[in-house]
């Protein structure tokens, strides 16, 4: 028997209750791995049905089409001849699990349900399946009639099993397991298993590529072995973005690693393995002394071998060689992550294109920015020759020649909308809202990447609903800068803003009918609201992005963005006043984002987050020389955290009916769109909370500061 084994690992675009697609791509996978010379292919977690079913997987219907879709895959003799490692739910003694299907030559080998459920952040597994939680237990699964007479048997084992070939033994760990203190993957190395997989439906969050790397390669450091790591990518329907990132880890080294933001649908890699070096890796006496005492698994035999003698005796065959991780920066990920979520999200919904409304601040700019980063994906990739891309491209941008665009500006030119609403005069004597700074910033940069730009005013509407309150009321309201009250303000700036909204959604419906678009359509209103993050980003993440993206993007125009003052311009500008958000929210961007994630990460009420920041924040504390972090008083500090708090609870209820979004980060202050309904989440939280200026928090921070400033703490 040989011991060179060639295995294959993959990303797949799948979209959630694309049954027939997610078919055709399965097995288009398995193709190209057969194609390499693959003995073993594994695929993405639940990847018949769609990671991303959400409550459909608890519906009968989707089982009963997962079941018919593997018996397509089982029926299909291009799959036969190598080992499968398929991803879907099984409905299983009422209890549905997310299994596993190990598969050869249209026969099920073993099903193995996922032992531990993710339940946190963005991961609700625990409401749709029950967790199997019975190391090493396995029981029999009766098969529905149409696999019975494939199997030619009416049963097949169910449970934490391992498959053993004449060459090796392999057994299967999913997504979570990988990240437990404990994971399975050491008791199957203890046992003798060699090759281990990990079907997984991982989702992209800044940074997080590092960390998942390093559990695998750790994992194989310690323990030897080979770890083949698949993982779904691309939008399948829901908030998340899955960044791919197949790979293959051999006693702690890569061997090799697929794309992390790709626009292909299908995406195979491989690497040969000599199984001989993973069994002189694993010579320690002290490891086979827990080895001996490791319980042991029951083992699903099978006549196939994953290696042969004549792949031994091929010289063109042999041991893939190391490789360097290859790691995108933060800048890198946004641009790319983002624009490719566009990108899947504009084919698969069926709208004309984009449109976003460019304010001439930073946080419009990004959206721009990240959608002409799409374009720039998208024309690589017909470049490349991606007949996917190259078709959808066809499509959405209506070429009837059926051209393709030569550049990014011209595919934004057909799909990407801009709008800048602004105030070209006010009433007699007053100062207008819109500043030519900001008219002129957005229409440098939509001439810069080629978007189709409309530049409007909009004060008679403006005019007709403040007019409604004078002639119906009586009462002529005013600016704050005017005199105006508090209320007054408000209501003035609200009138505003919601025009501005309703605008942005009749030009989008309006637009691919003018514009003379085949088979009109509306567009998809992108936005950027201003709390703080764009696609869970922080503001110093996009600065960074624009900061970025002036230098790669060729996009000098974007400089002025940086250096310009954050303003909403929903007041008069006159001499001496224009409107800033830091000021207006008494706080900037970045201290923001610390209340917000102390908030949420740390789980900190008013009292307790007053206590830490008065430490961090206040003048004695230790600090090196590039540290930017404020000085304050702890009167300061509380003045900060009780406006968060009181600004947090009465603008809570806004976040209760939200727009889909893309999920790029951990901390977001929007709780009801991101992680909102997990299971044993502390991200549940009321949107009617009592005033917190009467609650016994701030009289806590009270008490405390009345110590504090009796201890000399307010002088620096």
């Amino acid at each position: 028997m040989g011991h060179l084994i060639t295995v294959a690992t993959c990303n797949l675009n799948q979209w959630a209750l694309d049954f027939e697609g997610n078919t055709k791509r399965i097995i288009e996978s398995i193709i190209k791995a057969k194609e390499a010379g693959a003995s073993l292919r594994v695929g993405p977690e639940l990847e018949v049905c769609g990671y991303g079913c959400l409550d459909h997987l608890l519906e009968q219907d989707l089982y009963l089409h997962c079941w018919q879709c593997l018996e397509t895959i089982l029926k299909n003799k291009d799959c036969y001849d190598i080992l499968l490692d398929i991803g879907m739910p099984v409905l299983h003694r009422n209890n549905r699990f997310n299994c596993r299907l190990i598969c050869y030559n249209g026969k099920i080998l073993l099903i193995r349900p996922k032992l531990y459920l993710a339940g946190d952040g963005n991961y609700r597994e625990q409401r749709f399946f029950t967790p199997w939680l019975r190391p090493r237990h396995c029981e029999e699964y009766y098969l529905p009639r149409m696999i019975q007479a494939l199997q030619g048997a009416i049963k097949v084992t169910i449970g934490d099993a391992v498959i053993s070939t004449p060459d090796t033994t392999i057994g299967c760990e999913t997504c979570e397991e990988l990240f437990l203190p404990d994971p399975p993957h050491n008791h199957m190395s203890l046992n003798g298993v060699e090759v281990i997989t990990n079907s997984s439906g991982s989702h992209f969050t800044l940074r997080k590529l590092s960390l998942r790397m390093q559990l695998v390669m750790e994992a194989t450091r310690k323990n030897g072995g080979v770890y083949i790591y698949a993982n779904q990518q691309g939008c399948d329907g829901d908030r998340l973005y899955y960044d791919g990132c197949a790979m293959i880890i051999c006693n702690g080294k890569l061997l090799a690693q697929a794309s992390q933001f790709s626009l292909t649908d299908v995406e195979v890699v491989t690497a040969t393995v000599d199984l001989e070096e993973i069994r002189a890796y694993r010579f320690a006496p002290s490891r086979g002394l827990q080895a001996v005492q490791a319980p042991a698994y029951k083992r699903i035999e099978t006549l196939y071998a994953l290696s042969s003698e004549e792949s031994d005796r091929n010289l063109k065959v042999f041991p893939s060689l190391e490789i360097e991780p290859r790691y995108h920066s933060a800048e890198e990920e946004i641009a790319m992550c983002t624009g490719a979520y566009l990108w899947d999200y504009l084919r698969r919904c069926g709208v004309a294109g984009y449109l976003v409304p460019l304010s001439g601040g930073i946080d419009s700019c990004a959206t721009a920015v990240i959608v002409f980063s799409m374009c720039r994906m998208v024309i690589k990739a017909c470049k490349a020759g991606n007949e996917q891309v190259m078709a959808d491209v066809k499509r959405l941008a209506k070429y009837s020649d059926g051209k393709i665009p030569d550049t990014p500006e011209e595919l934004c030119n057909q799909i990407f909308h801009t709008v800048y609403m602004g105030y070209s005069s006010r009433r007699q004597g007053m100062s207008k809202q819109s500043s030519k700074e900001t008219r002129q910033r957005a229409r440098d940069l939509a001439a810069a990447i080629g978007a189709y730009h409309c530049n409007l005013d909009i004060d008679e509407v403006y005019e007709a609903q403040r007019n409604l309150i004078v002639n119906t009321l009586h009462f002529e309201p005013k600016f704050k800068v005017e005199g105006g009250s508090v209320s007054e303000n408000l209501t003035l700036q609200n009138i505003q803003a919601r025009s501005r909204m309703v605008t942005a959604y009749e030009f989008a419906q309006i637009l691919p009918t003018t514009r003379g678009r085949p088979g009109g359509g509306s567009l998809l209103v992108l936005g950027s609201a201003n709390v703080g993050t764009i696609a869970r980003l922080q503001i110093c993440d996009l600065r960074r992005l624009i900061t970025w993206a002036e230098v790669n993007f060729n996009l000098p125009c974007l400089h002025d963005f940086l250096t310009a003052v954050p303003t909403a311009e929903l007041e008069p500008i006159t001499e001496t006043y224009v409107q800033s958000d830091e000021v207006d929210m008494g706080m900037t961007y970045d201290e923001l984002t610390v209340f917000g994630r102390l908030r949420k990460f740390d789980k900190l009420g008013p009292y307790g987050m007053f206590q830490r920041l008065a430490h961090e924040w206040g003048a004695n504390r230790p600090r090196a020389k590039d540290d930017t972090t404020p000085v304050y008083t702890p009167r300061q500090v509380a003045e900060k955290v009780k406006r968060f708090f009181h600004y947090y609870a009465i603008n809570r209820h806004k976040l209760t009916t939200l727009t889909p979004a893309l999920h790029c980060n951990d901390y977001s202050p929007d709780d009801n769109r991101f992680g909102q309904y997990t299971i044993r989440s502390y991200y549940l939280r009321p949107f009617l909370y009592p005033p917190f200026y009467q609650s016994l928090a701030f009289k806590c921070i009270d008490r405390e500061l009345e110590k504090m400033e009796g201890n000399g703490q307010d002088v620096d």
